[in-house]
């Protein structure tokens, strides 16, 4: 009968796991003796941690330092415990695909070098993923305290972002379009204490954090998602509006789902009632209103004008490179950018992470992502009972919908957060 090549068990074995066993067997003896082997995931814990809390105020170079650290120690760990192996899930296999398009990408870089860099990058986030699948394939009772961690930090960047808004902070750069606005429609704009500092990255961090809330007790987890929810929409940042707005949509939809019957109409009732005050209260704050009313501005807004030039632009650079793309790394994006770009129009980014993808890295990277996407998704919808799948289901539903509008995902601080909710996901495979 024949197998898809998706599910032959006999192409799990690949050829990489031979090769662990023959390393596996020759270091046996030294890991039985080694008090450091047998307490390595002790240590890649540790670091998972340090990623965690380094990205509330460090630089982006040493938040990377301790992911890169989890690696070498997954490394380490993967040719001396005895029956490590590599196990490939359908979502790992897009993922693996992608990651080859990425490097024919790079290959092909007429700037080479510039996109090694980004290259790097890459592989430092997905060799981070796969240290998490082993870490937690073994230590999954530490997913409580993974959550609990990054819920912990957003409590903490929700107090400082409070008080940035009472102190009135001034915005570093222009932030808003306050062109066409009255003194008292202008909005203070908090950003935390990531780096660099930027009230978008700070929304969409907020925005990837808040739902680690979800699996604990009412008494924790309504507030702090509160607390974190008014902290994001202190940002300013339009595109976590959305996602949060997605957010809370999917959290309501699963409520009712696992509702008994004569609790459905009234949990209804109070849903309806809290939109309806939540929606007078927007109307209410003029500055508030001013900036979300923006997001229907179109060109009026100067704000959303750039991005569609931008994406314009990108488009150009997407069917001149449709095929490989020019390669990763927003270094590489900004000098191939600068071919296309409208005068007076020089972007960072493509401000739309999908987009982003397809022109750095060609079509087949980008479906090979989707399909990560898609597969993550799909299984995470069939076990959303599990609230840690739900946590990270809504975690990452926030991050794509805001991904639409911005690349701050691509910021190693929402870009890690991700890739531990995909992780947690990833970590209830085969389970019952």
């Amino acid at each position: 009968m024949h197998t898809s090549p998706f599910t032959n068990p006999e192409r799990e074995k690949m050829f990489l796991n031979n090769v662990l066993n023959f390393s596996q067997n020759l270091f046996k003896p030294l890991y039985e003796k080694s008090f450091f082997l047998q307490k390595i995931d002790f240590l890649i814990g540790a670091c998972i941690f340090l990623v965690i809390f380094s990205s509330l105020a460090s630089p982006s170079d040493f938040i990377g330092y301790f992911a890169l650290f989890a690696i070498i120690l997954t490394v380490v760990k993967l040719i001396t415990k005895t029956g490590e192996r590599f196990e490939l899930t359908l979502a790992d296999k897009f993922l693996l695909v992608y990651f080859v398009f990425v490097i024919i990408s790079v290959a092909g870089s007429t700037l080479f070098y510039l996109s090694l860099k980004g290259f790097f990058k890459t592989f430092m986030y997905l060799g981070f993923y796969v240290s998490l699948i082993h870490y937690l394939k073994d230590n999954r009772g530490m997913i409580k305290y993974i959550l609990g961690s990054i819920a912990l930090a957003a409590s903490i960047e929700s107090v400082i972002a409070i008080m940035q808004n009472f102190a009135s902070v001034s915005a570093i750069s222009g932030w808003q379009d306050t062109s066409r606005l009255n003194p008292e429609e202008v909005m203070t704009r908090v950003y935390g204490t990531l780096k660099p500092y930027n009230p978008n990255l700070f929304g969409g961090y907020m925005l990837a954090c808040i739902p680690a809330f979800i699996p604990f007790s009412k008494k924790i987890a309504i507030p702090g998602f509160l607390l974190g929810a008014l902290a994001l929409v202190l940002t300013g940042c339009r595109g976590a509006y959305i996602g949060l707005f997605v957010e809370l949509i999917i959290i309501t939809l699963v409520v009712y789902k696992f509702l008994k019957p004569q609790l459905k109409r009234i949990f209804a009732i109070l849903t309806g009632a809290g939109a309806l005050v939540m929606g007078a209260v927007i109307l209410s704050i003029t500055s508030l209103r001013a900036r979300i009313f923006s997001i229907f501005a179109m060109r009026s807004d100067s704000s959303n004008s750039f991005r569609f030039n931008v994406y314009n632009s990108c488009i150009d650079m997407f069917k001149d490179n449709w095929l490989l793309g020019i390669g990763v790394g927003n270094q590489n994006f900004r000098e191939i950018y600068g071919l296309y770009m409208k005068t007076g129009f020089d972007a960072l980014s493509a401000y739309n992470i999908y987009l982003e993808t397809a022109v750095e890295s060609g079509i087949f990277a980008l479906l090979a992502f989707l399909g990560f996407l898609a597969a993550i998704i799909k299984f995470a919808v069939r076990n959303l009972s599990n609230l840690f799948v739900l946590a990270a289901l809504v975690s990452i539903a926030g991050i794509l919908i805001h991904g639409f509008v911005d690349t701050v995902f691509f910021r190693p601080q929402i870009q890690f957060t991700f890739w531990i909710m995909a992780a947690i996901i990833r970590s209830f495979y085969g389970s019952k």
